[in-house]
């Protein structure tokens, strides 16, 4: 066996103080959450490095594909591992950078001796394998500042170790360790990017979605399940709160002028959302919204909307144009799901000419012709409540963390 671990690197979590180990040991549970499948995890954590175990090249290969997804990993190497004796090193050196062999490289080589009995010093133990590497590779050319390739050696009390490749990680905080937020999952493209970045932000998702049968299909609400499950892949699985929505639709479609009519929408989704938030004890309700993309999220229709409320709304794409965030749900796999022809209740309600300046006196003079708050208790206890991955087995301390 060669592959010997996996070094993780912190990144951002380096620059945190006295409770950086709290960052961490959520980090640690991530991992084994995204790798609950897998035989149990070693790992051992050091100032500004974590190591995973290998015990199997596909163990190796299997963490190489989940871990670019876990947040709080700004890079990670697989390390291969051999015993302190030139001529195994040099084997080792090759069989690192074989899989660098087909394209041109600079590249230099990096020794740290922590065991200094080892007969050889640094300087010549870079001399000797950068030799063997030359003589076998004739892509790989030297250079010392700033190269593309870099083969890293540790002679450590108990063997060598030796990386070369750097895989990118998520980046951001792990999820968990900046509290929950309630998300409003509409099934477009917008939402899912922004649950990503909150996730990115370390904040635990729960999402909640406005389902109006038979106005919207079930195909609709599949799609909604599919973006919840596509979201538990960054390390955390996701609640999803189906709420029945078609009452309270019906009735502001009867009482309330069509121009405004989505902007009461909107006021009546984000009071079901608040109510829902409290009970889970989430501390913000996120929105997919973006300044001026539609007649809804204008500056105006957006201070009409938040008057419902004095929960912070977190709003991670306010100043993003669409393009942009259709970039970041095709990187993060949520745009193919995402744009299946299958319509919200925003969508299926949506009115000929809704005002971009609502006025905050004449929508609730509409509203209070209604006791909405009836059919919003009404809807907040009907809820469908469903955990993705489903076959994963909730976190039961997940709210207090």
């Amino acid at each position: 066996m060669v592959w010997k671990e996996i070094l993780i690197r912190y990144g951002e979590l380096s620059t945190k103080g006295k409770n950086k180990m709290d960052f961490v040991r959520r980090l640690r549970q991530n991992i084994r959450y995204s790798c609950a499948d897998l035989p149990p995890l070693t790992i051992r954590t050091e100032h500004d490095r974590m190591f995973i175990a290998i015990d199997s090249e596909e163990m190796k290969e299997e963490l190489v594909k989940r871990l670019p997804h876990v947040f709080g990993i700004q890079s990670f190497s697989p390390v291969a591992s051999c015993e302190k004796d030139m001529e195994q090193m040099k084997m080792l050196a090759k069989y690192v950078l074989k899989q660098y062999e087909d394209t041109t490289y600079t590249f230099k080589v990096e020794v740290k001796r922590t065991d200094k009995k080892f007969p050889l010093q640094s300087h010549a133990i870079q001399r000797e394998i950068g030799g063997t590497v030359l003589s076998t590779y004739q892509n790989l050319k030297v250079q010392m500042r700033k190269p593309a390739l870099e083969l890293r050696i540790e002679v450590r009390l108990d063997a060598v170790y030796m990386m070369a490749e750097v895989i990118q990680g998520a980046g951001g905080m792990p999820i968990g360790s900046n509290g929950r937020s309630l998300l409003m999952l509409s099934g477009g493209i917008d939402s899912p990017v922004a649950g990503y970045l909150m996730m990115k932000r370390g904040v635990r998702i729960d999402a909640i979605h406005f389902f109006s049968p038979p106005y919207t299909s079930e195909n609709s609400l599949e799609k909604v399940r599919d973006l919840a499950k596509e979201l538990t892949k960054f390390g955390a699985n996701v609640r999803l709160h189906i709420i029945p929505f078609t009452e309270i639709q019906l009735k502001i479609k009867e009482e309330v002028p069509e121009n405004i009519s989505m902007t009461t929408t909107r006021r009546m989704m984000m009071r079901v959302a608040d109510k829902v938030r409290e009970e889970i004890s989430a501390l913000a309700i996120v929105t997919g919204e973006s300044l001026g993309q539609v007649a809804s999220q204008t500056l105006d229709s957006l201070t009409a909307i938040n008057a419902v409320t004095t929960t912070p709304i977190l709003r991670p794409l306010i100043s993003y144009d669409k393009l942009e965030i259709i970039d970041i749900a095709e990187r993060i796999g949520t745009y193919e799901t995402s744009i299946r022809p299958y319509e919200d209740c925003c969508t299926i309600f949506t009115p000929a000419n809704p005002k971009t300046k609502p006025k905050l006196d004449k929508v609730e003079h509409f509203e209070e012709k209604t006791d909405y708050e009836t059919l919003i208790n009404r809807a907040v206890t009907n809820r469908e409540i469903h955990v993705y991955p489903e076959k994963q087995k909730e976190d039961k301390f997940a709210s207090l963390l």
